[in-house]
């Protein structure tokens, strides 16, 4: 393994490539294809199913797994984000959540009901292979690049992020939309899509596993710490955290935003983690094979309107402040909520699309810009943003639990949107108390 200077070209490209590796977790497994293939499995007349002795929703099941798999990562974001710093190994950490991740893709292969609890730990175990090799994965950055190298590399991370999962993406949707060009069929009598949405979980681990490894190949093992991980250490994280509540208190604009970026993002990332699920169920699609197809294609629809969204977004900061637009955006998130409660029809739902990928990447990159300019003068910001992490992932989970909540109750999602409504309106209500003085 070549050892190369912080900021050497091959070393940063390396580091970016595992955006490329990654990312096909997010889109195919999180997004697209296994909502609709989970979904699937259920008869449409009766979507419930008996685990552990409880009846359960098909779409509150996986909102209360997701919210404990985020539940999880919120807890071990900090403990493993202390080891990152501290460590002089943790390539060793990162590829262990990767392959932890990679293999339970691999293993969504043979997710059945008949075998739903261990399916359902694939789910959970990949969802924490991903999220936890990302918190060693972040940690790189200032070590292989100087700060002047930081944004520009991130972004090209996310640029072969975002071309490599759209590529396999359109690779499995040609395989569902064609099993038979590609010889896929399946002998116990399930649609050959079916099998062809399996093997798009073992092709997003098999991705996973071999492209990270030319990111391995690159990166050094950590910094030069050799010395071993005492109780004090692991729990570094959470003092940090405690560090930057106390502060919080004598920063009132920052508290402010930060308590209404809590409320709205909570909102958002339960939107776009439960899109899918809320399409497959309540669009009337007039069969099987034209939701497979038009829930994947109305992902795609998100991914590419929201680039050009999130452009918008950031001229219209530049003119009118980013409070300002973050008001503007919220109110239309919240208009959104209520016009999803009736949406019925396929046509209905690409308009939806559209509408969402227009605010979504805009609200989500216009909120992270915004906390960074809220932050007082000081070098130590990776414990702001630690901080800022943190709330995210425990804001998945309350929206994740409340959306699956309600689904449980009234056995509709539909309440469960128009309450995430709710959350939209209150982070609206709550940038208005910001500061005039500090908006920006």
């Amino acid at each position: 393994m070549p050892i190369l200077p912080k900021g050497h070209p091959k070393l940063l490209n390396a580091w970016a490539f595992y955006d490329w590796a990654n990312s096909v977790y997010s889109l195919v497994i999180a997004s697209a294809v296994f909502p609709i293939f989970y979904n699937a499995l259920f008869p449409k007349a009766n979507p419930y199913i008996v685990v552990l002795g409880h009846n359960f929703k098909n779409s509150a099941l996986i909102s209360f797994v997701t919210a404990a798999a985020f539940l999880c990562v919120a807890i071990f974001s900090p403990l493993l984000s202390g080891i990152a710093d501290y460590m002089g190994n943790k390539k060793i950490f990162m590829r262990v959540f990767n392959y932890i991740g990679a293999l339970s893709c691999i293993g969504l292969y043979f997710f059945d009901l008949n075998n739903i609890l261990l399916g359902l730990t694939f789910y959970f175990f990949g969802l924490i292979g991903f999220w936890g090799s990302l918190v060693f994965y972040n940690s790189y950055l200032p070590d292989i690049a100087f700060p002047e190298q930081q944004d520009k590399v991130s972004a090209k991370g996310y640029s072969l992020g975002y071309i490599g999962s759209v590529l396999l993406l359109i690779v499995n949707l040609a395989m569902i939309m064609k099993p038979k060009v590609f010889h896929i069929t399946d002998s116990i009598g399930n649609p050959a899509s079916i099998k062809a949405m399996r093997y798009s979980f073992a092709m997003v681990g098999i991705w996973w596993i071999i492209f990270s490894k030319y990111t391995y190949y690159y990166l050094p093992k950590g910094n030069s710490n050799k010395q071993k991980v005492s109780f004090s250490v692991i729990f570094n994280g959470f003092r940090e955290l405690k560090k930057v509540w106390k502060m919080l208190q004598s920063e009132i604009p920052l508290k402010r935003y930060l308590v209404s970026f809590f409320v709205f993002s909570m909102a958002v990332q339960t939107v776009m983690l439960v899109a899918t699920y809320f399409g497959a169920q309540e669009i009337q699609w007039s069969s099987p094979e034209e939701s497979q197809i038009g829930l994947i294609t109305c992902i795609l629809l998100i991914q590419l309107i929201a680039i050009a969204g999130a452009m918008l977004t950031s001229r219209a900061s530049a003119i009118f402040g980013n409070v300002k637009v973050l008001i503007v955006l919220n109110a239309f998130w919240l208009l959104l909520c209520g016009f999803a409660y009736f949406i019925t029809t396929p046509n209905d739902f690409y308009i939806m699309a559209s509408l969402v990928g227009l605010v979504m990447g805009g609200i989500q990159s216009l909120g992270r810009s915004t906390y960074s300019k809220f932050l007082p003068e000081t070098e130590d910001t990776a414990s702001f943003f630690s901080f800022y992490d943190v709330s995210e992932k425990i804001g998945i989970v309350i929206g994740m639990m409340v959306y699956g909540l309600i689904d449980q109750i009234t056995g509709s999602p539909r309440f469960a949107i128009v309450f995430l409504g709710i959350f939209f309106l209150t982070g609206l209500l709550l940038l208005l108390r910001i500061p005039k003085k500090s908006l920006t």
